[in-house]
């Protein structure tokens, strides 16, 4: 081999280059590039992966370099290691790697990036479920770029997120990764995140591709029973979002099956809709031993190399986090002739053409990190903050109890006011990966509320007693707590969650809720301390919506956080007291009852309540809905009435005005009711929103450009159209408040709306006198 070789030319164009190469591959060399390799796996390394200890094995280090790597695995999302020496470690791994193979060609690193870096020393952000609060974009975007630099100093070139899974019941444990429970929502704030990993060179994975959330009874990894119009209505849309507007890279297969097929062994979804109906030209990888599932969890397959054919056929080009079919097993079968080697070189062209466009192919490429590596930067502290203040959300406050007086007498309770960890979501580092290291620090400053509120509210007298565990029932502590409240002004009760992973937490990966109940006694205490008649702010750290109707009218106020972040305790205590003006808005909705689940707000006429049926679903507080301490006027809608085309759109637009005495943002939303239709469709669904910050006394006119690509769905025959007839086009601050109604008739024939199909609603913002 030379260093002119066609494939070594980086003047050339990566699809030459990746030919050349494979031509020059023998299969062992074609194969060992789909397929990753996680050292640290075993059964002494802890379960941060499903079924973790059954399906890994320490392969034979050189052995396995031998022939080239496709992947390494987590090589700072396993064990806490300093970030600069785990850089560099990782790169003398590059180094080793490129030099036993024959071409020299590294190995492509992934990391988890859900909420951050999952990384010891890391900052840790608020979990996605938070940006779907924010309904801010253009922040979310600025997060990711943000990390997507942290992770490319590092030497890592892919990310494993965003999530983009559209939560249809809330009991699933995984909520808390989730960014609602809308796809236009999910689509649009997936998208962000998306574009800003990409910006810094970082190849984003869009995941569970696709129907993972819609699990059979809200277990992970039980069965999808979606029809066939859900899948195309509210689990896809996010995905296309994402591939278009925000040019992910990568997406990774499903575990879970729907109505029969494992999404692994769908060639109809990875390969007829992803590459043939959207055009991706990016890699598919396996979840985490997704292809050896095949064998031992669906049982399509009755061996290793069943499974590689399967998964290799519908389109699955790696296989992670390490080798268990694609290797050995996968060679013997190509030279048995029992799997085409064309399903091989496909996929390893795919992989090779990656590994190009970021320059892993050219004569020039150096592993060393490019300075110093710090993963938890001011930037990084100060996006953080911002995320978790613009995502608080507060549901009550019907006295004007919050915010709190600065002297006031206070009594703070609850499992989670002074726990920092209250603060982070499952696939944070500390919470993730920890618990398996005892005795080692976070490497990150986490204030949890109590220490921020003391901060923040230096002349009040602020007192605290735990009252109870976050999941154990046990009620000992209820009488310190009942005391502390009594003898105070206000009492501040922090309840929520515990991050875990596989049962040990109350919200994480399978930590799947039976009911809505707040997990353990912390409901009786919630009793307890209201019953003192001391007035009660409940403040909610969770991974979920819990179920709150049991309260309602109870309460002082109540606000809400899904695991906001390192900096998720200033943000909260910032709201408590006034200092930050709450905007975040709802994306999912909270329940009035623990039970009748599942339920989201995307539900038919025969989804709402009716006296046909003694179960209500309606909630307590509807998706979209978020109180603030200033006020706005909503005016100059514009027309009532108003028609166009079936492929046409329309504009229109709303004066808002800040009429308060505080600073605050609101949340325009735009939503689609659809009166006759040929299926049935949603009662009221998002289909554009705008946050607007205002100062005291100012307006803005804000103008949404709907387009009739919006109104469409699948209708009877499984084609995507947009049909005729009155449409009403709901303008207001949450899904069931409308301040406005414009009857939109669209005109003309029934139109099929394909791929190419407006996707997104344009706004602008523009002063208004």
């Amino acid at each position: 081999m030379t260093t002119t070789a066609a494939w070594r030319d980086p003047a050339l164009p990566a699809a030459e280059r990746v030919e050349d190469l494979l031509s020059r591959m023998t299969l062992r060399e074609k194969t060992a590039q789909l397929y990753g390799v996680w050292v640290g796996a075993g059964p002494d390394g802890g379960e941060v992966a499903p079924l973790q200890s059954e399906m890994s094995a320490v392969p034979d280090w050189d052995e396995l370099i031998a022939h080239g790597l496709g992947q390494l695995t987590r090589s700072f999302g396993t064990a806490p290691v300093d970030p600069g020496r785990g850089a560099r470690a990782l790169a003398a791994a590059q180094r080793r790697i490129a030099a036993a193979n024959r071409f020299g060609i590294p190995a492509l690193a992934h990391e988890e990036c859900l909420a951050g870096f999952t990384a010891w020393g890391a900052t840790a952000y608020p979990v996605p479920l938070a940006w779907g609060a924010s309904f801010d974009p253009a922040l979310v975007a600025e997060v990711g770029a943000r990390i997507g630099r942290d992770l490319r100093s590092a030497g890592v070139h892919q990310g494993l997120a965003p999530v983009l899974d559209v939560v249809r019941d809330p009991r699933w444990g995984r909520v808390e990764e989730t960014i609602g429970e809308d796809p236009y929502l999910v689509g649009t704030v997936g998208a962000a995140y998306v574009r800003g990993l990409e910006s810094a060179g970082i190849v984003a994975t869009l995941k569970h591709f696709a129907g993972y959330a819609a699990s059979a009874g809200a277990r992970n990894l039980a069965p999808v029973r979606a029809g066939a119009r859900e899948l195309a209505d509210v689990t896809l849309p996010p995905f296309e979002l994402a591939l278009r507007e925000g040019g992910a890279r990568s997406v990774m297969a499903a575990y879970t099956e729907t109505d029969g097929v494992p999404a692994s062994a769908d060639a109809r979804l990875l390969t007829g809709v992803l590459r043939e109906e959207w055009g991706f030209t990016g890699t598919v990888v396996a979840d985490y031993f997704g292809v050896g599932f095949l064998r031992t969890q669906h049982r399509l397959a009755g061996d290793r190399a069943g499974a590689a054919h399967l998964a290799l056929a519908a389109g699955v080009d790696v296989e992670l986090p390490t080798v268990d079919c694609y290797g050995t097993p996968l060679v013997d079968a190509v030279q048995a002739g029992r799997v085409p080697e064309a399903l091989v070189d496909r996929a390893a062209r795919r992989v090779l053409l990656q590994k190009c466009e970021l320059g892993l192919l050219d004569p020039d490429w150096r592993p060393e990190p490019a300075g110093p590596v710090v993963l938890d930067s001011p930037e990084g502290r100060a996006l953080a903050r911002r995320l978790a203040e613009e995502s608080v959300i507060l549901l009550e406050n019907p006295a004007g109890l919050l915010p709190l007086a600065p002297g006031a007498r206070i009594a703070v309770v609850g499992p989670r006011a002074a726990d920092p960890l209250a603060m982070l979501g499952c696939y944070s580092f500390p919470a993730h990966v920890l618990p398996h290291h005892p005795g080692v620090e976070p490497g990150i400053a986490i204030p949890a509320v109590l220490e921020a509120l003391r901060a923040e509210l230096p002349d009040a007298e602020v007192t605290f007693t735990q009252g109870c565990g976050v999941s154990d029932t046990d009620t000992s502590g209820f009488a310190g707590a009942v005391a502390r409240a009594a003898e105070a002004d206000v009492c501040v009760a922090v309840l929520g969650d515990r991050a875990g992973l596989f049962g040990r937490g109350t919200s994480g990966e399978g930590c799947d809720a039976a009911d809505l109940r707040l997990p353990g006694v912390q409901g009786e205490l919630l009793d307890a301390l209201v019953a003192t008649g001391t007035p009660v702010v409940l403040v909610l750290l969770t991974g979920r919506p819990y179920a709150l109707g049991r309260w309602s009218g109870r309460l002082g106020a109540v606000v809400q956080a899904f695991f906001p972040g390192e900096e998720g305790g200033p943000a909260l205590a910032g709201v408590l007291t006034g200092r930050v003006n709450p905007s975040g808005r709802l994306p999912v909705s909270v329940p009035r009852g623990p039970g009748g689940q599942p339920w989201t707000y995307l539900q038919p006429p025969l989804g709402l309540a009716s006296e046909v049926s003694s179960l209500d679903p309606t909630p307590l507080h509807p998706f979209g809905h978020g109180l603030s301490y200033t006020a706005f006027a909503w005016t100059d809608f514009g027309a009532a009435e108003a028609e166009t085309g079936t492929d046409g759109s329309y504009d229109l637009a709303v004066t808002v005005r800040n009429t308060g005495e505080q600073a605050g943002a609101e949340v325009v939303q735009l939503y689609l009711h659809d009166p006759v239709a040929s299926v049935t469709r949603p009662d009221v669904r998002l289909v554009g929103y705008q946050r607007v910050e205002l100062a005291p006394g100012e307006a803005s006119r804000v103008t949404f450009a709907f387009h009739a690509d919006l109104a469409s769905f699948t209708g009877a025959p499984g084609v995507r159209v947009v049909e005729p007839g009155l449409l009403e086009l709901r303008l207001g601050p949450s899904s069931t408040e409308v301040r406005h109604t414009t009857r939109l008739r669209l005109t003309g024939p029934v139109r099929e709306a394909g791929p190419g199909r407006v996707l997104r609603c344009g706004t602008t913002v523009a002063p208004a006198g």
